[in-house]
């Protein structure tokens, strides 16, 4: 595939190219990394900004909440301008506001910047959604956002036990932050080399807010975008809890070192990326919609035995682990597959879909993540009372999408060369 060169406003073809993927991956790859890198440093951050535990952990509540407001706004922005720019005044101001995180003079100024941080880094969350639904859709999309999500998965792999490293050895917690400016200011410099636009201007939605409202009320009226909307949130909502409570989990109540528990957290991540991998080849022999369900239906079923062995008093480390990462193998199947049906039910608003799909995310996150420290430190009931009530609305959810009817094309021309929609298929 040719790539047409940057501005030309023409479609890219249904097969990205490897640069495209790389560089679409790359924009996946920066926010589960900001998520997660400077996780191991919340206790000397607490420390240093005199503050306490929920203290630090607003910091996260904030990028959330700033990444849930960025993808709201930012989608539909890209379904009236185009990708492109979005992505690129994304990515810049993200790698400004990192940078002065790492010089944050108190608490107060460094969550501020942390909400700059995630309202700017969506874009490349969303828009980079909307970006695949513009060059492929059905199975081939599935595949794509699957291909994504493994390749992103990198991230939360290596950012613990990157942060651990650079926490104990280059510069403390501060130094982190510098780390995630460089990392995104590659992503800026990749987006701007191959990111082309891939929203011609004759299928962008140039009448205003009418048409903004308009199409979010297209999806937001569409039961089966809704559910799988619902299912990819919650499944999410699991991961958020796991994320949020994971450093008492593994340290507190399993008695695992600092150093034992960045691998614990590595290896869950790796579970869910394999499983995302293996994800992009089974999508090509069974429907979308069945994988979401079997991948939802092991999330639930690791989660609440997970709560029953806590409540009889018998989690240990082997229970907890592997549990885990029967959960984190469920997970895998839901990221790409739920994604990739969703955004499909609004192939004339993309953008919008894939902020609101984002929106709800982030604000789940924002909201889940202080909430799993409430019962304490020294206890795992509130993580996996969570990650099972989360596991649970997921699958509930996809009672929405049953007998849900064929996805409407959008008025135009599809994206060249897309794959005919397969949704119906899936569900």
């Amino acid at each position: 595939m040719s790539t047409p060169s940057p501005g030309q406003g023409q479609t890219t073809s249904a097969l990205p190219t490897v640069t495209l993927t790389a560089a679409l991956a790359l924009l996946s790859f920066v926010m589960p990394l900001a998520t997660d890198m400077y996780l191991p440093a919340f206790p000397r951050m607490a420390d240093e900004l005199n503050t306490d535990a929920s203290g630090v952990q607003f910091t996260l509540t904030s990028f959330l909440i700033g990444t849930a407001a960025g993808q709201l706004v930012l989608g539909p922005l890209s379904d009236r301008y185009g990708r492109r720019t979005p992505i690129l005044v994304g990515a810049a101001v993200c790698t400004v506001a990192t940078a002065l995180c790492a010089v944050a003079p108190n608490l107060s100024v460094l969550i501020v910047l942390r909400f700059v941080t995630g309202f700017s880094g969506a874009a490349g969350l969303v828009v980079g959604r909307a970006v695949v639904a513009d060059v492929a859709s059905g199975a081939a999309a599935a595949r794509l956002f699957g291909v994504l999500m493994a390749l992103g998965g990198i991230a939360p792999i290596a950012a613990p036990l990157a942060g651990g490293a650079v926490v104990d050895d280059a510069g403390g917690w501060r130094g982190v932050f510098w780390v995630l400016a460089g990392v995104s200011l590659l992503t800026f410099l990749a987006a701007l080399a191959f990111i082309p636009e891939s929203l011609p201007k004759e299928r962008r939605r140039a009448d205003g807010m009418a048409a903004t409202s308009q199409a979010a009320r297209s999806v937001l009226t569409d039961r089966a975008y809704v559910g799988y909307t619902l299912a990819f949130a919650f499944g999410c909502g699991a991961l958020f809890c796991y994320i949020a409570g994971s450093p008492f989990l593994l340290q507190n109540v399993l008695g695992f070192s600092v150093g034992e528990a960045s691998i614990a957290f590595s290896v869950g991540a790796l579970t869910a990326t394999v499983s995302s991998t293996v994800s992009t080849k089974l999508v090509g022999t069974y429907a979308p919609g069945l994988l979401l369900r079997v991948g939802l239906t092991a999330l639930l079923a690791a989660t609440t035995a997970a709560l029953l062995v806590t409540l009889a008093g018998r989690l240990d480390r082997v229970l907890a682990l592997s549990l885990i990462g029967i959960g984190f193998l469920g997970l895998g199947q839901v990221f790409g597959t739920a994604t990739a049906l969703a955004i499909e039910r609004g192939p004339h608003a993309a953008g919008t879909g894939s902020a609101v799909l984002g929106t709800l995310q982030g604000v789940l996150g924002a909201v889940l993540a202080p909430l799993v420290g409430l019962g304490g430190k020294d206890t795992a009931t509130p993580l996996f009372i969570g990650m099972a009530g989360c596991s649970l609305v997921a699958v509930l959810s996809l009672l929405l999408t049953r007998n849900s009817p064929p996805v409407a094309e959008p008025s135009g021309a599809p994206a060249d060369g897309a794959p005919e929609s397969t949704a119906s298929a899936a569900t």
